[in-house]
C-alpha cells in the first residue's frame, strides 16, 4: 500500500494512494469563500484572511460584497452573483478590493454555483491576487518561449530518469522526434552514447542537489550516425516550492568543433613538446649506440608502446648502401625500447645483432624506398612482413601488436636506417598526425646519428692507428720488469696522441719514454707516430736525455706547429740509476721499499715544439725492487679536482709495493681514470731487477 509522499505510478494509470501536493497552489495563495443564496459568507479560508485582512470571526455571516469588493463595483458584483445563482453558469473577472487596513489590491475572482446532497444552493468564490497570477503567467510564458526557441538542447527527466519533455533543439541534436523521447530513458533513445557516466551523474544530482556543469560526453546519435560528436551536458535538480524533487533538467550543447579544435591544439602542443624533448635529449654524446637509444627513449611511450632504431650495416661501417628491388637489407639493431612488453622485446633484434631482412619485409621496403610504411590495422599477414622470422611474428601476435609504423632515417640525402614503431597497449592506431611527428623525430635524430657514426668511424680509425703505433714490448728488458697500459679517451671526444715506449739500448741499458701530443684524432696519432720513430732513432745514438729532447724539440717544431710533452728516462742497471729529462710533462713517481712514494723533483722544462729553452738531465737512484711510474695527464687531471689532490691520490694508491705491476696498472686505471674523461691515458711502470749472477 502506498504511503504519503509516494511517487505516481508508472504509465498513464490512476494514482494509487495520496501523494504530496505540488507547490503551485501555495504559490498562488488561492482564497476560498462559500456564500449562501443571499450572499452571506458561510465559509472563510485562511488564505481569504490573508488576502482581505478579515479574520473568519469577522467575515462569517456578513455580506460578501461588503467586505470583498470595492464599493464602486458593488452593484455589478451583486448582479453577477445573482446570475450565477439563477443560471448556474460560472463567471470570472478582476475587481479591485479594499482590504480591512484600507489598502487596495486588484484580485481575480472566479464564482460558481454549488449544490449539496439536500438540494441547498451555495456559491463558491475563488480569489487570487492579480499580480501573483500575472507574475506566474509571465514566468511560464518566458520559460515556454525560451525552451521552445533555445538553440541549446533542453530536456526534463523525471526521478526515474525518463524523458518528460524535450525542446526542438534537442530533437534536432538527437535526430529523434520529441514524442519518441517521452517515457523512455536516455539509454533507450540513444544506444550509441555512453550513458552509464551520464546516469551516474544524474542520480548524484538527484541525491545531492549539486549541479553538474559542462560534463563532456562523446558518442553518435541518429542525427549523424556515422560521426562521433561531443556534447557539453549540464544537469540541475528540479524542485517545487515545497522542496519536493521533481526530476532533472538537462542542457545539451554540441561542442564537437570546439572539442576537435582543442584536440588538434593539444596534439600540436604534444608534438612540439616531443620535438623539444627530442632536441634536448638526442645527440648529447657522439656515441652511436647511445644516440640511437636516446631516440628510442623519446619515442616510447609518447609515440609508441615499443620502438626500435635500426641502421643498415653498411652504413655503420662507413659505406653507402643502395638496395635493388630484389635485394635483402642487412640491418644492425642499435636500440630497442618497450613498455611492459616482454614478448615484443623477445621478438625484436637485440642491440648489436646483424640480421638479414628479406626483400618483402616492411623495414626493407622503408630503407630501400626512403619512404614511411604505415599499417594502421595490423593483420596476421602483416606480422609476417614485420617480424624477422615466423617465431618472432608469433611473439608479436601474442603481444597484441595492432598498429605499425616505420619511418626512414635520412641524413644528407642518405638513408641510414629506420625507426620502427608499434602499438600494443594504446588502442589508437597510428594516423597521419603520428606519421608527421615520427618523421620529424626521425629527421632530427638522423643528423645526430649520422654525426655519431662518422665520429665513431673516425675515432676507430684513429684508435687503430694509435694502437698500431704503440710498442709491443717483452715483460722483462735489460734490468727492468715492465708493464704498460693505453686507455683511449671517453666516447665524448676523439682519440689523443698519448704514447709510451720501451727501447733496449747497448750495455743492458733501457730507455723509457712517455709522451703526449696536444690535439686529438688522426693528426695527433700521426704526429705521435713520427715523434716515436724519431725517438727510436735518436735513442740508438746513446745521447744524453737532455740532448735527445733538444733534437726532438727541433723535429717537433717542424711538424705543423705540433706541441708535445715528454719524459725520457735511461736506466743503467749496472750503475743502479736513471738519467731523466723532462719536456713539460708531469713528473714520474719513484716507489722504494721502506719509503713513501715520491714525485721526482725534476726541472719541468718546456713542451717539445716551443723551442728556445735548454733541457737538463737529472740523475736518480733506482735500486733493485724500486719502481718508476710514468704516466700522461689523462690519468690524474679532471675538471672537478685540483691537480695536487689527484697526485696525492696517485701516491696513496702506489703505496703497496707487494702488488704485481699488472695489478698496479689495473688499479690505477680503475680508480683514477674517469669514463667520461676527455683525454686518453698512457701508463708505464718499470721495476728494477737484480742483476744476473
Amino acid at each position: 500500500m502506498s504511503t504519503a509522499g509516494s511517487p505516481p505510478a508508472d504509465g498513464d494509470g490512476p494514482v494509487r494512494g495520496p501523494v504530496r501536493p505540488s507547490g503551485l497552489l501555495d504559490v498562488l495563495r488561492v482564497a476560498s469563500v462559500v456564500l449562501d443564496t443571499e450572499g452571506r459568507i458561510v465559509l472563510w479560508s485562511p488564505q481569504a484572511e490573508e488576502l482581505f485582512g478579515y479574520e473568519a470571526r469577522e467575515a462569517l455571516g456578513r455580506y460578501a460584497a461588503r467586505i470583498m469588493v470595492h464599493e464602486q463595483h458593488l452593484d455589478l458584483v451583486v448582479k453577477l452573483f445573482a446570475d450565477v445563482m439563477r443560471t448556474g453558469r460560472s463567471w470570472a473577472g478582476a475587481f479591485p478590493i479594499r482590504r480591512k487596513d484600507g489598502g487596495t489590491r486588484l484580485v481575480e475572482f472566479r464564482n460558481m454555483r454549488l449544490l449539496d446532497d439536500r438540494g441547498n444552493v451555495y456559491a463558491l468564490g475563488l480569489a487570487v491576487d492579480r499580480s501573483t497570477v500575472r507574475r506566474l503567467e509571465r514566468d511560464v510564458a518566458l520559460s515556454t518561449r525560451i525552451v521552445a526557441q533555445s538553440p541549446i538542447g533542453l530536456a526534463v527527466l523525471d526521478t526515474d530518469l525518463r524523458y518528460v519533455s524535450v525542446n526542438p533543439a534537442l530533437e534536432q541534436i538527437n535526430g529523434v522526434p520529441a514524442e519518441e523521447h517521452l517515457g523512455r530513458t536516455v539509454r533507450e533513445v540513444l544506444p550509441l552514447v555512453d550513458t552509464e557516466v551520464f546516469e551516474t551523474a544524474a542520480r548524484r544530482v538527484l541525491e545531492t542537489g549539486r549541479p553538474v556543469v559542462d560534463r563532456a560526453t562523446t558518442g553518435r546519435t541518429p542525427a549523424d550516425p556515422d560521426e562521433d560528436h561531443t556534447w557539453a551536458v549540464s544537469l540541475y535538480r528540479l524542485e517545487n516550492a515545497l522542496g519536493t524533487v521533481l526530476g532533472v533538467a538537462v542542457s545539451v550543447v554540441d561542442v564537437t568543433e570546439r572539442y576537435r579544435a582543442n584536440a588538434e591544439a593539444e596534439t600540436a602542443r604534444r608534438r612540439l613538446a616531443v620535438i623539444a624533448d627530442a632536441t634536448a635529449r638526442i645527440g648529447t654524446t657522439l656515441e652511436l649506440d647511445r644516440t640511437a637509444g636516446e631516440l628510442a627513449d623519446v619515442a616510447v611511450p609518447e609515440l609508441a608502446d615499443a620502438a626500435a632504431v635500426d641502421l643498415l650495416d653498411a652504413v655503420v661501417r662507413g659505406r653507402r648502401s643502395t638496395l635493388g628491388p630484389a635485394e635483402p637489407a642487412v640491418i644492425r639493431a642499435l636500440a630497442v625500447r618497450a613498455v611492459d612488453a616482454a614478448e615484443v622485446l623477445a621478438a625484436a633484434d637485440p642491440p648489436g645483432r646483424v640480421t638479414r631482412y628479406a626483400p618483402d619485409r616492411l623495414i626493407t621496403e622503408c630503407v630501400r624506398t626512403g619512404l614511411p610504411v604505415m599499417v594502421p590495422q595490423v593483420k596476421d599477414e602483416d606480422l609476417a612482413r614485420i617480424a624477422r622470422s615466423p617465431e618472432a611474428a608469433a611473439q608479436l601476435a601474442r603481444a597484441g601488436v595492432h598498429s605499425y609504423l616505420a619511418v626512414p632515417l635520412i641524413a644528407r640525402g642518405e638513408v641510414l636506417g629506420a625507426l620502427d614503431l608499434i602499438r600494443t597497449r594504446s588502442p589508437r592506431p597510428f594516423d597521419e598526425d603520428d606519421l608527421l611527428l615520427a618523421r620529424e623525430l626521425a629527421s632530427r635524430a638522423a643528423v645526430q646519428i649520422d654525426n655519431a657514426r662518422w665520429y665513431q668511424n673516425a675515432r676507430d680509425t684513429a684508435l687503430t692507428l694509435q694502437r698500431s703505433l704503440l710498442p709491443s714490448h717483452p715483460p722483462v728488458t735489460g734490468g727492468l720488469e715492465v708493464a704498460s697500459r693505453y686507455q683511449p679517451a671517453g666516447a665524448t671526444s676523439e682519440v689523443g696522441g698519448d704514447w709510451f715506449d720501451v727501447i733496449p739500448l747497448e750495455d743492458g741499458k733501457t730507455a723509457l719514454v712517455v709522451g703526449d701530443v696536444m690535439g686529438s684524432g688522426i693528426p695527433a696519432a700521426a704526429t705521435m707516430g713520427r715523434l716515436r720513430t724519431a725517438t727510436h732513432t735518436l735513442a740508438s745514438l746513446d745521447l744524453d736525455p737532455a740532448v735527445l729532447l733538444e733534437h726532438l724539440d727541433r723535429i717537433t717544431g717542424g711538424l705543423d706547429q705540433a706541441i708535445a710533452t715528454c719524459v725520457y728516462v735511461v736506466h743503467d742497471p749496472r750503475e743502479r740509476r736513471c738519467t731523466i729529462a723532462n719536456a713539460g710533462h708531469l713528473p714520474p713517481v719513484r716507489v722504494r721499499a721502506g719509503h713513501a712514494p715520491e714525485l721526482l723533483d725534476l726541472p719541468t722544462g718546456v713542451p717539445l715544439g716551443v723551442g728556445g729553452v735548454a733541457f737538463s738531465t737529472t740523475t736518480v737512484e733506482l735500486e733493485p725492487g724500486d719502481r718508476l711510474v710514468l704516466y700522461t695527464d689523462g690519468l690524474v687531471e679532471t675538471r672537478r679536482h685540483p691537480l695536487d689532490e689527484r697526485l696525492d691520490r696517485l701516491l696513496a694508491l702506489l703505496d703497496h709495493p707487494g702488488d704485481s705491476l699488472e695489478e698496479v696498472c689495473d688499479l690505477l686505471l680503475r680508480t683514477l681514470h674517469e669514463p667520461d674523461n676527455a683525454d686518453d691515458v698512457a701508463l708505464l711502470i718499470a721495476r728494477a731487477t737484480a742483476p744476473a749472477p
